[in-house]
């Protein structure tokens, strides 16, 4: 399902479902939406604080449920990732996403949400957000990549960047399938009850902050359980603060990983938690060209 386009007064809702956001950062974005003819309000747990989670798990999914079954909001933003979107997932409001489907916005952590959504109702959603880097300002390609996607019916191009060290990846042909896919963790923790068929589809990844070993045993347990099976094709954003380890470098190991499914890969994208990332929908048919070092998706 892929939900209408926001126009100029429609309204949308910040919400928490994963960790606590910085409030400055919030209504910054917030600022910027506005800007652009939209109408923004904050779930009421939006800034709640409980441990490492923005509320308690009941608090977070009342906000998340709540938006997605208000009639007055046509879009549903995550605050932020962090922690915590994985303990509410598979107890969203299905229903009401698939009786007034809307886009959802958000990464890292909130892939798992963007998974589930897909699982349950085909509902297509946002990878992406209104990222910040060099001190939390948000580049002017990353705020105009969300807006076309939230606002305007075409086509995404994304290119592969030369400058991100996952460009090394690409590898020879041509894919067409559904794209699923977003943070590896993830989809590592997906598996097996949230995660999609991945049958026929370019899974994108990207990962930010975590030790080699780590990405070791979440693709080697995708792999061997057969959770990759049926891939056609891997779009690979950005892997972000990696450092060696032994002398394996983060594109050794996803080499050695990935090579082996014989599939088209095409790196480079920015599309994660690096350098002005841009955003891209989950769920929409794609096309990945590795000679063009493309990623196109259908709108």
């Amino acid at each position: 399902m892929m939900p209408p386009r926001l126009r100029v007064g429609d309204k949308v809702r910040f919400v928490s479902p994963a960790s606590t956001p910085d409030r400055e950062r919030v209504l910054l974005a917030a600022a910027m939406l506005e800007n652009w003819g939209l109408k923004v309000d904050l779930g009421e747990n939006a800034f709640r604080k409980f441990a490492y989670l923005a509320g308690t798990d009941e608090e977070r999914l009342a906000d998340f449920n709540a938006a997605l079954r208000d009639p007055d909001i046509r879009a549903i933003i995550a605050t932020r990732g962090g922690k915590g979107s994985y303990r509410i997932a598979d107890r969203l409001d299905f229903e009401a996403a698939r009786h007034d489907p809307k886009f959802v916005v958000g990464f890292s952590d909130i892939s798992i949400l963007h998974f589930s959504l897909w699982k349950h109702c085909q509902l297509i959603g946002i990878h992406g957000a209104l990222y910040g880097c060099d001190g939390g300002r948000i580049a002017e390609e990353t705020s105009s990549s969300l807006q076309r996607l939230l606002m305007r019916s075409e086509n995404v191009v994304i290119s592969s960047r030369e400058e991100e060290a996952t460009s090394a990846l690409t590898t020879t042909g041509t894919a067409s399938g559904r794209l699923i896919g977003g943070n590896l963790d993830m989809i590592a923790t997906a598996a097996g009850w949230a995660l999609p068929d991945l049958n026929g589809a370019i899974l994108l990844m990207e990962a930010v902050e975590m030790y080699l070993g780590q990405v070791d045993r979440h693709l080697t347990m995708l792999r061997k359980g057969g959770h990759l099976a049926g891939v056609v094709g891997i779009a690979v954003g950005q892997f972000t603060n990696f450092k060696p380890s032994s002398g394996i470098t983060i594109i050794d190991l996803l080499r050695d990983h990935l090579g082996d499914l014989n599939v088209p890969i095409l790196g480079g994208l920015p599309l994660g938690h690096g350098y002005s990332p841009l955003s891209v929908p989950i769920g929409s048919m794609a096309f990945l060209d590795t000679a063009a070092r493309k990623l196109i998706i259908e709108q």
